[in-house]
């Protein structure tokens, strides 16, 4: 998921953040905990920790608006980062927008609140292929936020047409002539998935060897790479700081809007699918406006506004009536049939997660 920075004060909204920790750590029985909701129902000023403009401009003042209380966020670039904070305890938050594979290592922590369906009635609106993942089965503690890829964007102006492979960031003939001019996301289950994709092994593996031998890929791949970058890669791209760069699609195509030379290319080898989750932790000191919160933005109109201001799939099925057709028809925002059948989503791989955060650290150091 995903971030596409806009000068944002970070500061000053952590420092609020921490503000109403603060008061919602003082509201003694009131905060946390299971609660009976009712639609549309408040119970306080929201908290949300979120991927760094995930939402368009309009969304959370109208909520605000809408229904009289204030929306304090905090911003993270990776569910590492997420998981992280949350299982450090305290964090306070009420809503969270955690990816696939993360939502169910949050499951199996206990960290997520069990949602209750009928306080959130635009559950209707989500796509039949939205309402059964394989990471929440009846999206019983998470109802999907976004959809998208992760591949590679390419200053195709100066490269011409190129193939679109994984060979760009990882092979020594191809990236190796580009040194200092290719940047990678700060994210471990991404990278080696990238580096196990293009080595033709399963991005979720558990085995050691194939792990290691995508470890040596990214750390041979340091040569030539300008950063780890998961905050301004497609800004990066496009000011010519680098010529090809790992992020996600929706990044991308933002940045590409209304420039030429430039494109978004999945790899022929296979890449990363996500869903990014909307979720209510367990602790939440808020978790009727959370619901509420989760039902305003599974609205049409809101579903459609997100894809049309960030570029990336909605899973809401009544937005799509009132996404404009440009977009909707784009195969960069909705892949096709032929580049999903090459698509895979990361899992969660238990305790082996801990070994893609160790080597991802030791290739990248």
């Amino acid at each position: 998921m995903r971030t596409t920075p806009k000068h944002r004060g970070r500061t000053v909204a952590v420092l609020a953040v921490t503000a109403l920790i603060a008061a919602a750590c003082a509201g003694g029985d009131d905060a946390g905990g299971a609660a009976t909701c009712e639609p549309g129902q408040v119970d306080g000023d929201l908290l949300l920790y979120n991927w760094t403009d995930y939402v368009d401009p309009e969304l959370v003042p109208a909520f605000e608006a809408e229904y009289g209380i204030e929306v304090v966020e905090d911003f993270y670039t990776s569910n590492e980062e997420l998981l992280a904070r949350v299982s450090a305890g305290g964090a306070g938050y009420d809503v969270v927008v955690p990816s696939d594979y993360a939502v169910r290592i949050m499951v199996e922590e206990g960290s997520l609140l069990e949602l209750q369906q009928d306080a959130i009635p635009n559950l209707a609106n989500l796509r039949d292929d939205f309402t059964d993942p394989a990471y929440d089965p009846g999206n019983a503690h998470s109802v999907p936020f976004l959809w998208g890829t992760t591949g590679l964007g390419v200053n195709v102006g100066l490269l011409g047409d190129v193939e679109p492979s994984w060979a760009l960031v990882f092979d020594p003939e191809v990236a190796g002539t580009l040194p200092g001019r290719v940047s990678l996301l700060d994210d471990p289950r991404e990278v080696l998935g990238a580096a196990l994709h293009y080595l033709g092994l399963d991005p979720n593996t558990t085995d050691e060897s194939e792990l290691q031998q995508a470890a040596d890929l990214v750390a041979q791949a340091r040569e030539w790479t300008a950063a780890y970058d998961s905050g301004t890669y497609q800004d990066n791209l496009v000011s010519g700081e680098v010529v090809v760069a790992h992020g996600y699609s929706g990044n991308f195509l933002e940045a590409f809007d209304g420039l030429e030379g430039f494109a978004y290319l999945v790899p022929e080898e296979g890449a990363t699918v996500w869903t990014d989750a909307m979720a209510i932790l367990a602790d939440a000191p808020h978790p009727c406006t959370a619901h509420t919160f989760i039902d305003f933005v599974l609205r049409a109109e809101r579903g459609a506004a997100l894809t049309e201001y960030i570029y990336y799939p909605s899973p809401n099925a009544a937005a799509e009536a009132l996404i404009d057709t440009e977009i909707l028809e784009d195969p960069a925002v909705y892949p096709s049939a032929a580049t999903q059948a090459r698509l895979r989503f990361l899992q969660d791989t238990g305790d082996f997660e801990t070994r893609y955060t160790d080597l991802f650290l030791q290739a990248t150091s």
